[in-house]
């Protein structure tokens, strides 16, 4: 018997099985409606990853006299160093062999593996005890791996479920099986749908089967505000920053392939044929499993004869303060990203932008306004478009000033938040 046909069996039983239990919409008479609603808020892992930052600044955000979050992490780490004090957090450690399985490797095979069912049906038991006994009246996971465990928890305990989809459910995102096992859990699981980009939602081929909404990952625009510039760093001047006229371009993001660190590079090494004193940063680090690519991007800088100019800056807490030095911000992603928060946070920055066209970055980017857009995976294109922002200044700058009123009126973490309290609300109706 094939893992693929072990794996499709063990899907339509669990699709039998949870369509016989009905999410519970209705408290009992004794609570309080205008009672702030107890938020089970869930995710798999504490490390600092984009859908981990932007689940920490909405607990932040979230309007207590409406929500009471109650945070449960899969392990320790910075998110829950975060956290601490902000919310009710509890630690409820998933075993490794769950915790440390990329979103890349899933399939099959995984599906099936004797251990890996029984760990996952273990914790499963764990997250029922716990929404029972802390009186969960509403479940919203953050992650894959969340939105399984979080989303079969919440049918067992009849408690209404809201997947928040940050990834792309597609073949160039995930593996095949994982994608169509995926769709497939989305039109079972969850009650509500909540995706960071329209593109994201529209991966997920709904066709009805369960309400969904776009809600963008927004910024704390109160940290890119003037009084937080650098005292050497003059947003309003359209003249590049530094002393010596050089131009600052950095990438922001965990350093794997599909970010693109190799295209930026060599995007890098044609910019400085035309501008020699420019200064380009590679912001952030690779995790443990790409090592080998972070250690290839350095043997890349000199290969290329431009070690000179790259700076990588390895893991920084203060990605704001470094994005505010900056002159232009790149994106340079090989894969439709799901959203770009990090190009919303160069956007608040009053940063102009050039972005790979692709997956939500559209929804962000309005080219020729706030930025460039650029097809994804090609040197010369990128290397141009960064030319031409360096070339005009004065444009570069029009185009930062328009791509933070651009934050301010669509991508603010206070709207984001307020977003997600009415889709608690219209679950919870």
């Amino acid at each position: 018997m094939s893992a693929a046909f072990v794996a499709m069996s063990v899907q339509t039983q669990l699709a039998n099985q949870l369509e016989q239990l009905q999410p519970r919409y209705v408290a009992s008479e004794q609570n309080n409606l205008h009672a702030p609603k107890r938020v089970l808020l869930f995710d798999h892992t504490a490390q600092l990853g984009g859908g981990e930052i932007a689940l920490l600044d909405l607990i932040r955000f979230l309007d207590r006299s409406r929500a009471t979050p109650i945070v449960v992490l899969g392990s320790d780490g910075p998110l829950a160093e975060r956290l601490r004090g902000t919310a009710d957090l509890h630690i409820l450690e998933i075993s490794p062999d769950v915790l440390h399985t990329r979103k890349d490797t899933l399939g099959a095979s995984s599906v099936v593996q004797l251990k890996t069912a029984f760990n996952l049906l273990t914790y499963v038991l764990r997250l029922v005890d716990f929404i029972s006994t802390q009186n969960i009246e509403l479940i919203h996971t953050n992650s894959l791996k969340a939105d399984i465990l979080g989303g079969i928890a919440g049918r067992l305990t009849q408690t209404p479920v809201i997947w928040h989809m940050r990834d792309r459910i597609t073949e160039d995102y995930l593996p095949v099986t994982a994608t169509r096992v995926m769709r497939t859990l989305c039109r079972l699981i969850p009650d509500f749908i909540i995706g960071n980009s329209l593109a994201t939602i529209e991966t997920l081929q709904l066709k009805g089967a369960r309400p969904s909404i776009a809600i963008p990952s927004g910024v704390d625009i109160r940290a890119y505000d003037q009084e937080h510039l650098s005292a050497t760093k003059d947003s309003s001047d359209a003249k590049l920053s530094n002393a010596k006229g050089e131009a600052r371009i950095g990438l922001v993001g965990r350093i794997c392939s599909w970010k693109g660190q190799h295209i930026f590079l060599r995007a890098a090494a044609e910019v400085l044929k035309k501008f020699p004193e420019t200064h380009f940063q590679i912001i952030g680090a690779a995790l443990f499993e790409e090592r080998q690519y972070e250690l290839e991007m350095h043997e890349l800088a000199k290969t290329l004869g431009i070690e000179h100019a790259v700076e990588f800056t390895g893991f920084r807490n203060d990605v704001a303060n470094l994005i505010q030095m900056l002159d232009i911000l790149v994106h340079a992603s090989i894969t439709g990203e799901p959203f770009g928060q990090v190009i919303v946070q160069g956007m608040a920055a009053g940063k102009p932008v050039v972005a790979t066209d692709g997956g939500g970055v559209p929804e962000i980017v309005i080219h020729g306004t706030t930025g460039l857009l650029v097809p994804m995976a090609d040197v010369t294109s990128l290397g141009s478009a960064i030319c031409t922002l360096l070339d005009a200044p004065e444009k570069a700058a029009s185009m930062g000033n328009a791509g933070r009123i651009r934050v301010l009126e669509h991508f603010t973490i206070e709207q984001t938040a307020r977003k997600v309290e009415r889709a608690y609300a219209r679950v919870l109706a």
